[in-house]
């Protein structure tokens, strides 16, 4: 009686075991070998494995195993293979009796029984509990086969939480990484407006790491400059938003970036924020998500579009005005022009004429170039040499002023490229060398040869390149910020569409100014293959 009593102890010993496993561990092989365990000491068993139903194979696959050396887990594989379908369940226990006992007299382990305890939850086989045994044939009493059995239940319902558990992890994990690794900016605030989550792009846009934003109030971060909508956030809350069924608050506004030396334009970020309430079943607010875009470039592209359309109608109105004057004038039936006259004024709208084709041409190739079709005409003999000469004999004219200079190295070599599209790129930067030296001197353009590429230069005597200009100079419309205001005049395309030929013929242009005297040097090389 005292024995019975005993077991009954241990069996109790052993379920309370598995069950404070299964509420304190969500990790699926904790689980099952906790599980394993107990059921090889409950029948003082020598070893023991579960195998768990792979979904994707649908094969049995080793998920925990128990005084099994690991070098010899590998040997127990013949138990987890399919079992003929015509052998009847007695056979079958026969037949897997007959496997264990090869596998171990092969592996010297001395098993000669198990036991076999399917899991099933619901109508699903989950796995297979085997519980090893050694020595002569071994009884199991029935309450013992009934607390296996538990096992087994307790083993699926193991299996099945952990997989959800699993399932919901890696779904957390997903969404993580999706806010984490988003390009526009994400941020979570809690009902109390603290930030929760502050992800990559919103740190990048706002120059704060995220370590040092979570927990802070909203607007400790999100001290607006300058408001370019109705309300922020804390106004919005204060008016009683968020409403049953309101729409999404979208605030937009200038944002001055921390750690800043200075209150310039350049420290400004301009950010657009759509704020999403998150409400529970009773209405209560439990978070709000954040969705933040960086306007900044949308803004400069904007000033640019006002900018380039006030530069454009003066550079369209300037020829236009001429051209419309001395047509105007040679109509004139009260006068009696002479054929100098005449021809000189014919000269005027001629080349006035070309002025309008000019910038037509150069606004149709930055429309190429922004829709991908800029294309080039290829020739193998193309000689930068005579293209120099005839730039500078077409600016002669133009240039009272200055002296051209042309420097060769001997044999320049014929490269491969587009002739028409390398002449403008010369003419551009003989333009700008005229335009940007209006008290005239020497214009030189020359040509190095190099192992690999040659290089050529136009340096001027004139104005130089300010500092603060000389990151955007090759930008598009980089010089309309205050071009109307100067003497020179252009449209700011010329050293934009440049880089974008020489970069087309594999080269790359730079430019400095010149640390020996006054204006600059504008550089570019060409591959000589």
């Amino acid at each position: 009686m005292a024995q019975l009593v005993d077991i009954r102890i241990l069996q109790r010993e052993y379920l309370l075991a598995i069950s404070r496993a299964l509420t304190a561990e969500l990790d699926l092989h904790d689980v099952l070998r906790i599980i394993l365990q107990s059921a090889v000491e409950l029948v003082s068993g020598r070893a023991g494995l579960i195998a768990l139903h792979d979904a994707k194979t649908e094969m049995l696959r080793v998920a925990a195993v128990y005084g099994i050396p690991v070098n010899l887990v590998d040997n127990f594989a013949p138990l987890l293979r399919d079992l003929p379908n015509e052998l009847d369940s007695v056979e079958q226990e026969a037949e897997l009796t007959r496997r264990l006992q090869k596998i171990g007299r092969d592996a010297s382990l001395g098993l000669t029984q198990m036991v076999r305890l399917p899991m099933v939850s619901g109508e699903r086989a989950v796995g297979v509990i085997y519980v090893f045994l050694a020595g002569s044939a071994y009884y199991l009493p029935q309450d013992v086969k009934m607390l296996l059995r538990s096992f087994a239940e307790q083993a699926a319902i193991a299996v099945r939480n952990a997989r959800l558990y699993q399932q919901v992890n890696q779904e957390k994990q997903r969404l993580d990484a999706i806010i984490e690794q988003s390009a526009d900016g994400v941020m979570i605030l809690d009902p109390a407006l603290r930030i929760t989550v502050f992800n990559q792009a919103l740190s990048r846009m706002t120059a704060r790491p995220s370590a040092s934003v979570i927990g802070h109030h909203h607007d400790e971060i999100f001290q607006w400059r300058t408001l370019k909508t109705a309300m922020d956030l804390p106004g919005a809350l204060a008016n009683g938003w968020p409403l049953p069924g309101a729409a999404h608050l979208y605030v937009e506004g200038d944002l001055l970036r921390p750690y800043a030396e200075s209150d310039s334009e350049s420290d400004l970020i301009s950010l657009g924020i759509t704020y999403a309430p998150l409400m529970d079943s009773d209405g209560r607010m439990t978070d709000i998500i954040a969705n933040v875009r960086d306007l900044t470039r949308y803004r400069e592209e904007e000033s640019l579009q006002k900018t380039f359309i006030s530069v454009v109608s003066h550079e369209l109105k300037t020829p236009v005005s001429i051209i419309k004057g001395y047509a105007g004038t040679l109509r004139r039936q009260d006068a009696n022009w002479s054929p100098e006259i005449v021809q000189d004024s014919l000269n005027v709208i001629e080349e006035e004429a070309d002025n309008l084709n000019d910038l037509i041409d150069s606004l149709l190739e930055v429309s190429r170039l922004q829709a991908g079709t800029f294309n080039l005409e290829i020739s193998d003999d193309v000689f930068l040499p005579e293209i120099a000469a005839n730039v500078t004999r077409k600016f002669s004219s133009q240039a009272r002023n200055h002296r051209f200079i042309l420097k060769f190295d001997e044999e320049f070599p014929l490269i491969v490229g587009d002739e028409r599209r390398l002449t403008q790129v010369l003419n551009n930067l003989v333009s700008n060398a005229l335009k940007y030296s209006p008290d005239g001197g020497p214009i030189a353009i020359s040509g190095q040869v190099h192992p690999q590429h040659v290089t050529i230069s136009v340096r001027d005597s004139g104005i130089g390149i300010p500092d603060h200009q000389q990151h955007r100079i090759f930008q598009k419309f980089a010089r309309l910020d205050n071009a109307l205001s100067r003497k020179a005049e252009g449209t700011g395309l010329g050293l934009y569409l440049s880089k974008a030929i020489v970069e087309a013929h594999h080269g790359r242009i730079w430019f400095h100014n010149n640390p020996d005297g006054p204006g600059a040097t504008f550089t570019f090389s060409l591959p000589r293959d």
